[in-house]
């Protein structure tokens, strides 16, 4: 499929696998929006565009509904409707255990990594189901698929939840030409590793995968013909091997 002008929506745009993503799509001649609750790292994610691949970019708050409707009414005056969502925005906290956990950085993940998925996929449902046709794509984690000390408590619980989100949409919106993917990557080089604990070092990184990884994969999901659904997809480095 051909994905030129196709109008695709990042959220965690700024950084990490969300701007791997955005930059991904740029260079197959989408029309790529960017959304990020960091304005400094949104300017300098415009900044890396090009005269032939430029990024719109919005600061929102996904958790913040009216932030989120407005984004969507922005989206559709700047570039159009919504042809595909990729959800990357979350996060997660040094102190992550239940021992140590603090109560609102739990409530706080829960609201961004997951509360704030279904906002935005449920502002993107009337535009696709109008279109007869869309792509979500929610960027999960392994940690979403196999409870991981090293992931802590908050996160893991967060995105069970939220691949749980995105396996409904999809058996709810399959008839309407909508389509989801849930992808469960393995250690990724990207900011949100320097909130553990003990942050890698520089070799470790290395043998992590990369955020250009993931965006190889979200846009070979988004070419693949209407007929073809991929509703989940896991990506490791060879040191997460699944068995």
């Amino acid at each position: 499929m051909d994905l030129k002008n196709k109008v695709v929506l990042v959220t965690g745009g700024a950084g990490g696998i969300g701007l791997g993503i955005g930059k991904a799509f740029a260079a197959e001649g989408c029309k790529v929006a960017l959304a990020d609750t960091d304005e400094d790292g949104l300017a300098k994610a415009a900044a890396t565009g090009s005269d032939e691949s430029q990024f719109a970019c919005r600061a929102c708050d996904i958790t913040d509904r009216e932030q989120v409707a407005k984004l969507f009414q922005w989206l559709g005056d700047e570039l159009g409707p919504v042809d595909i969502l990729v959800n990357s925005a979350g996060i997660n906290v040094g102190n992550r255990m239940l021992s140590n956990i603090d109560p609102a950085d739990f409530d706080r993940m829960m609201e961004i990594n997951t509360t704030g998925t279904f906002n935005c996929i449920h502002a993107a449902l009337p535009a696709m189901r109008q279109k007869g046709e869309g792509l979500i794509v929610n960027i999960v984690s392994l940690a979403g698929k196999r409870v991981m000390l090293l992931a802590g408590l908050p996160y893991c619980v967060s995105k069970f939840a939220t691949g749980a989100l995105g396996t409904f949409v999809n058996l709810e919106e399959c008839e309407n030409g909508i389509k989801v993917t849930n992808i469960y990557p393995g250690e990724t080089n990207t900011p949100i590793v320097d909130k553990r604990p003990s942050p890698p070092p520089p070799e470790k990184r290395k043998q992590m995968l990369q955020p250009e990884d993931i965006a190889a994969c979200v846009v070979t999901i988004a070419k693949l013909p209407s007929r073809a659904v991929v509703p989940e997809l896991v990506i490791t480095p060879p040191h997460m091997m699944l068995g």
